[in-house]
């Protein structure tokens, strides 16, 4: 799964959410995307090589605070 802000690295996501911002999830494609409970999570977005990966719970699509790892 990407998060929809496209972030460069797993640090600059953890202070994102950390700081308030509501950061929500979606999966690419024609598979249905898991909107609550744990989710992987990887970026930058494809084209580009993937450079981080990072797992979250989420609720609604939205990462819940706390939970980046």
């Amino acid at each position: 799964m990407y998060t929809v802000e496209n972030y460069r690295t797993k640090k600059l996501l953890k202070e994102a959410v950390a700081n308030g911002i509501t950061v929500t999830v979606f999966q690419p494609g024609p598979f249905p995307a898991k909107m609550d409970g744990s989710v992987a999570l990887e970026g930058p977005h494809y084209p580009e090589a993937h450079r981080w990966y990072a797992s979250a719970q989420v609720a609604r699509g939205v990462i819940i605070p706390g939970t980046v790892k």
